[in-house]
């Protein structure tokens, strides 16, 4: 496990931090911050979700400033409509920008061609890599993702797909919401009591009177059960930095979503 701040960049107005181990090996991606967009308030402003009220010419023009900036073309661009479950796309080609999207909360490919582009505003990116195979892929984990295991369907699905080894694959834990700010009710810590088990007096730390759950620690967890050995967290946490993050929680629900992506170099 490596603990370690991503390192911060700035090109065209946009910032954004990159992940050191996935740098070392020459991955391209990033995890965008808020600045650099369009959009006014509430979204203000590199907002890239369609469906939270924002003009949809702002959010277009955020997602030219952002592939811009990191010198890959829009049309290499595929995302799905994220749906808290663990269904796996694996792209061959990018998404035809007049295509409907796919519901999925898992994206891998072995096309350098694919720029892989996910959304967040609290919920778990988790950024893999397989440098043996050479696969990248993102998953959007949030309680429910978690729950359910995501993180665990996107390493099963390299290795049936594309025959990675989980001991191989480098994995990425990036900016998302920490335990002290996500209280969590009764139906939700039933759900993680039944996956977790024993573990989840663990996940499920009393502070200030109320039960959280630890989305960090959680997933980290379910990489390690699933055989990988090489993670890297962030501990940045989304509703603690609503200046350079959106946070649904930390913005009672009212904000834009930040995108991180990734994509093999040609």
């Amino acid at each position: 496990m490596v603990e370690k701040a991503m390192p911060f960049h700035e090109k065209d107005a946009l910032r954004y931090y990159t992940f050191e181990s996935l740098d070392d090996e020459g991955i391209l991606q990033a995890a965008f911050t808020r600045h650099g967009g369009v959009s006014p308030a509430p979204w203000a402003k590199l907002n890239l979700g369609s469906l939270v009220g924002d003009d949809l010419e702002h959010v277009s023009e955020n997602r030219r400033r952002v592939f811009q900036s990191i010198g890959r073309p829009i049309e290499s661009l595929f995302d799905v409509w994220q749906v808290h479950g663990t269904s796996v796309v694996c792209a061959e080609s990018p998404r035809p920008l007049s295509a409907p999207h796919q519901k999925a909360d898992v994206i891998l490919t072995d096309n350098p061609g694919v720029t892989i582009l996910m959304r967040f505003a609290d919920c778990v990116p988790i950024l893999y890599y397989d440098p043996i195979h050479r696969v990248v892929g993102l998953a959007h984990a949030g309680w429910q993702g978690t729950v359910r295991l995501v993180a665990e369907a996107a390493v099963k699905a390299m290795h049936n797909v594309y025959g990675s080894r989980p001991e191989d694959i480098l994995t990425a834990i990036g900016p998302s919401i920490d335990m002290h700010h996500y209280e969590v009710g009764e139906d939700v810590i039933l759900k993680v009591q039944d996956t977790f088990g024993s573990d989840a007096s663990s996940l499920l730390p009393v502070h200030d009177g109320a039960v959280k759950f630890d989305l960090w620690a959680a997933n980290q967890l379910v990489l390690e059960k699933s055989g990988v050995r090489n993670i890297e967290l962030t501990n940045l946490c989304t509703a603690c930095h609503t200046t350079d993050w959106f946070s649904h929680r930390g913005e009672k629900g009212i904000t834009g979503r930040f995108g991180v992506v990734i994509s093999l170099r040609s």
